[in-house]
């Protein structure tokens, strides 16, 4: 079985696993383990992806929910879904109107689907999600941002006290948005994992984190969208760097590594 599997999480704590781009687990103290986005495919060309082999074996970590933020093909990957499904068939599948029809389309039985939007809350087992956007469905007109092509939603994860922000892909001016900020902030997620980049316009630049950050009121902040596609990577250290030195923490977690939150 997989290492996340065999992680014994400590009463109010949080086991964050992190398999690159933005595919990331939570383990609750009881074994609950949700996915977010896996993204796992066979299929890796040398000139796209950064890793020959995927960062996962499906079938190897006993999942019981997956969290899906928007129906692309990095964060809905219908062949890493299909697996799941074939190795935990009890397993249950939330996300955006798009990704629950891409998921029916795909034959994945309708009483595992459920669909959400920003404002609904969902249970999953022993932990709550709450749905918020990454996106204005409308796009951003004055900062010439067109609407986006789906539904792109976040979530903030109750598990137990622990509060866990997991964005999605934001839009490129989040911060300067408070019907964005605003109801994150009011969930007082402790620990955020935030797509970013430093150069490419789709979502926050580093300093733009820096400020969705602060505004968010995150004590610690990990940096995901990256070690997976060769022209989409970045360096974490110098993610970190933008950050004041007062705060808040600035958590990277290895690739295809999982940490303990709070740590001790």
């Amino acid at each position: 079985m997989h290492t996340f599997t065999e992680l014994t999480v400590p009463e109010n704590k949080v086991g964050i696993h992190w398999f690159g781009q933005s595919s990331i687990a939570l383990k609750h103290p009881d074994g609950t383990v949700v996915q977010i986005d896996p993204y796992f495919p066979h299929e890796r060309p040398a000139d796209r992806f950064i890793h020959a082999e995927p960062p996962l074996d499906e079938s190897t970590l006993k999942t019981d929910y997956v969290l899906l933020t928007h129906d692309h093909s990095d964060h809905t990957c219908i062949e890493s879904l299909e697996r799941i499904h074939t190795a935990f068939p009890d397993c249950r599948f939330v996300g955006p109107p798009e990704s629950v029809a891409n998921m029916k389309d795909a034959g994945l039985p309708d009483n595992l689907l459920t669909e959400v939007t920003a404002g609904q809350i969902t249970a999953l087992g022993s932990m709550t999600a709450h749905v918020v956007w990454a996106k204005t469905p409308g796009g951003a007109p004055d900062d010439d941002i067109q609407p986006p092509d789906v539904q792109h939603l976040g979530y903030v994860i109750e598990v137990g006290p622990q509060r866990v922000y997991i964005s999605g892909d934001p839009i490129n001016t989040f911060s300067k948005y408070e019907e964005l900020i605003r109801p994150i902030a009011a969930l007082r997620p402790a620990i955020g994992l935030l797509t970013n980049h430093p150069t490419e316009g789709e979502f926050p630049f580093f300093d733009g984190c820096v400020d969705m950050t602060l505004k968010l009121g995150l004590e610690s902040v990990v940096p995901t969208h990256y070690q997976c596609f060769v022209k989409r990577n970045y360096d974490p250290e110098e993610w970190a760097a933008t950050f004041p030195e007062e705060g808040p923490r600035t958590l990277v977690i290895p690739y295809n590594e999982a940490v303990v939150y709070p740590s001790s």
